[in-house]
């Protein structure tokens, strides 16, 4: 990539009293920032929020200004406590009401299974005025977009789909690249010579990670830039500063192996 082109950001909003009161545990973070990386996009922010109005529509409205796209999973089903639909719509200041074509690929999907397409399950062919739908090839129930917010289901296996779906609508910008550097020495040992190097190159990102492994104690040094040169010359410095403390400097992670 240029190294002019612009960085693009995103921000992940999880919402769900289920998640915090740890009852579910969050899959569709981890998994959505490897997609965003993969497109140039870097997920550079996350929130974890309860099914509470007012907190939707104040983050929402906190982070639509500040990041180039913003997603949301959870709270778009049937129950009384599914309210995100109608919170975007008060974000953005604009009116709610049954989609007629959310509608009818409902009412066909109920029909096929020989299930009623009842009041709650009506609820999720409410969509903000101006929205446009986001696929559901699982439940058919669809998600929505509105401005650069992008809302989403909660349960991993749609959330997945529905961003397959929309994928094409995203434009990345640079694309994060990463290197790991691993070696066998406390972090408190190259702590001064790694603040050093990003120091040196303020256009790239240092990071330590400790681990232990084979009763030994270690740390994994990641290095991410978009410039593919200039992370290849930072790595061997970062090779460079272990062999100098006596470490012996290994490709990759080697508590992952």
């Amino acid at each position: 990539m240029a190294e002019t082109e612009r960085t693009v950001t995103a921000c992940m909003i999880v919402i769900g009293n289920e998640i915090l009161s740890g009852r579910t545990q969050d899959a569709n973070l981890t998994w959505i920032a490897g997609r965003l990386t993969e497109l140039g996009i870097r997920l550079t922010e996350a929130r974890v929020i309860p099914d509470v109005e007012a907190t939707i529509v104040e983050t929402v409205n906190a982070v639509r200004t500040r990041f180039d796209y913003v997603f949301t999973s959870g709270g778009i089903g049937p129950t009384h406590d599914d309210i995100t639909a109608d919170c975007i719509a008060k974000a953005f200041g604009v009116g709610i009401g049954i989609h007629p074509e959310a509608r009818r690929r409902l009412e066909a999907h109920y029909a096929q299974q020989q299930g009623e397409f009842n009041e709650a399950r009506q609820r999720m062919a409410r969509i903000p005025d101006g929205a446009t739908l986001i696929d559901n090839p699982i439940s058919r129930a669809p998600g929505f977009r509105i401005g650069n917010v992008f809302v989403m289901a909660g349960i991993p296996v749609v959330m997945r789909a529905m961003f397959e779906s929309i994928r094409h609508e995203l434009v990345g910008g640079a694309r994060l690249l990463s290197r790991t550097v691993s070696a066998f020495l406390p972090e408190g040992k190259f702590a001064a010579g790694l603040g050093q190097l990003q120091d040196r190159h303020p256009e790239l990102d240092f990071g330590s990670y400790p681990f232990y492994r084979g009763g030994r104690a270690g740390a994994s040094i990641v290095v991410r830039g978009t410039n593919a040169a200039r992370l290849a010359a930072a790595v061997d410095e970062v090779k460079a500063l272990v062999g100098a403390l006596g470490g012996e400097p290994l490709d990759g992670d080697p508590s992952a192996q």
